[in-house]
């Protein structure tokens, strides 16, 4: 079998968090003294940590993004995540059937803070299904760069050549793709992304539903 391995993103691929992280990211901001639109917002930090964007929100806000200012984001953000957050539709038959195709051998990969991934997957009943959870927190460099997939792959004792990533972002395509991991693209009807920028920025194949991931797993391995 040529592929060995699946390596899921988590925000956007399994979990829906991002309208709520964006919620919370949005108001705060406004409090702060920016004045941008919840859609402006989005547009931003979609696929992003927020600090990877500190420079610009320090010259919008006035003042230096410090450790202080994220807790009472990360603080924000978990608790509204701990009270709406829902998986993805048919996110847990596709991971199941990953689960089930590559025995075992699959991985979350995600650009968010372990504890935020490790919390969300609890709560829709996803985390027990993989072998290794990691966070691009951990890594030297997170999300475009390959470094959080080359660990995971790594963890899994398996070539990243042999490994199929699961990813909704551009960030996390191109991510994928520069590991030299095979990329799929979810991209559902109202996706951020076209499958066009999907496909420009690595992904070899794209789909519009969890459920259909679920067929191309079954079907083709």
């Amino acid at each position: 079998m040529k592929h060995q391995a699946v390596l899921f993103d988590c925000d956007g691929v399994l979990v829906d968090s991002e309208a709520i992280t964006n919620r919370v990211l949005h108001r705060y901001l406004n409090d702060e003294g920016w004045d941008l639109s919840e859609a402006e917002c989005m547009r931003i930090f979609i696929g992003k940590m927020v600090r990877s964007e500190s420079a610009l929100i320090e010259t919008n806000i006035g003042r230096s993004i410090d450790d202080d200012w994220m807790a009472v984001f990360y603080q924000r953000r978990n608790q509204a995540l701990r009270e709406e957050l829902e998986a993805i539709p048919d996110s847990i038959l596709a991971v199941q059937a990953a689960h089930q195709v590559f025995e075992g051998n699959i991985a979350c990969a995600s650009g968010a803070d372990l504890e935020k991934v490790q919390m969300q997957l609890q709560k829709v009943g996803l985390q027990q299904y993989f072998k290794q959870v990691l966070s691009g927190h951990d890594c030297k460099r997170n999300k475009p760069f390959p470094d959080v997939y080359l660990q995971a792959a790594y963890a899994l004792d398996t070539p990243i050549s042999s490994c199929i990533v699961i990813e909704d972002s551009i960030t996390g395509v191109t991510s994928g793709a520069s590991a030299g991991a095979e990329v799929w693209a979810y991209c559902p009807e109202n996706a951020h992304f076209s499958a066009e920028q999907l496909q420009l920025a690595g992904a070899k194949r794209c789909f519009s539903s969890m459920k259909d991931l679920s067929r191309l797993f079954l079907e083709h391995y």
